[in-house]
């Protein structure tokens, strides 16, 4: 492995079998080295989290990419989880990037994170690497329809459009992952904008229940409606104006307010 061009992992939370995965591999490798690790097995929603009993295998395939032979790695384990794997062992050296995606699904507003796909780029950001989280909007009827036959074409080439500016560019400080989500019929000509992460969730949650407590039931969630979604936001860059939403995030949770002045209130006797 040539080790002078730019090394970029690349993972997901669908799966190392994912056509949303492949799309952006095709797109990366003309940008350097593109790395694979990816879980073995789906993995949306399970945000930074690693799973105590992942079993940690990493088993080696060869897939055709671009014509190429390319060793592929899927790892028992969850989307962060293999991004740890392929920074601290499977990657010859640190890479300058490591990409998330191209997911199945927005991620928008708080929802970030419990995705999977954020998460493992904020393990990226964690391990003092940049992260690219990337996905695109798929209304459910295509779910239902043939969800492996969704086209990723103009989500991959976003991908290599934000991958290339993060490669290229001095971010500044407090830059550490962009969660950029690509609108549903969206095209290369499509705008983008930078923009905040949305204050409330995107997908509300409610329960399906066979009958009693102690009875099945799971937790599922309907889209926020369109009348609800007020400007200034990811979501309303996605929905209503129809943008590719390109969101900076930090790694730091810490609350913006005023710390000295909380602790007074804290201490107040008010």
């Amino acid at each position: 492995m040539d080790t002078s061009v730019k090394q970029i992992l690349l993972s997901n939370d669908d799966g190392i079998d994912s056509p949303g995965l492949w799309a952006a591999a095709e797109a990366l490798s003309e940008l350097g080295y593109v790395t694979v690790a990816a879980p073995r097995d789906h993995m949306s929603a399970t945000g930074r989290g690693f799973q105590k009993n992942a079993d940690g295998m990493i088993t080696k395939k060869q897939l055709t990419v671009r014509g190429q032979e390319w060793d592929v790695y899927a790892v028992g384990g969850s989307p962060s989880q293999s991004v740890a794997h392929g920074v601290l062992e499977i990657v010859p050296q640190k890479p300058d990037l490591v990409v998330t995606g191209i997911n199945f699904g927005e991620n928008l507003g708080t929802d970030v994170t419990w995705s999977g796909t954020v998460g493992a780029a904020i393990e990226a950001a964690s391990l003092g690497i940049p992260g690219l989280a990337m996905s695109q909007q798929i209304f459910f009827d295509a779910w239902d329809r043939d969800p492996m036959s969704i086209d990723f074409t103009t989500s991959a080439y976003f991908t290599k459009f934000f991958a290339k500016l993060m490669l290229e560019k001095q971010f500044p400080e407090d830059v550490h992952v962009l969660n950029v989500v690509v609108p549903e019929n969206a095209t290369p000509e499509t705008g983008w904008k930078v923009t905040p992460l949305s204050n409330f969730r995107y997908f509300r949650p409610y329960v399906e229940r066979e009958g009693k407590l102690e009875e099945k039931g799971r937790i599922r969630s309907r889209m926020l409606e369109t009348d609800k979604i007020i400007p200034g936001n990811d979501i309303h860059t996605v929905r209503v104006e129809k943008l590719v939403s390109v969101t900076p995030l930090s790694i730091n949770l810490t609350s913006r307010t005023d710390l000295a002045d909380f602790e007074k209130l804290l201490r107040s006797d008010k």
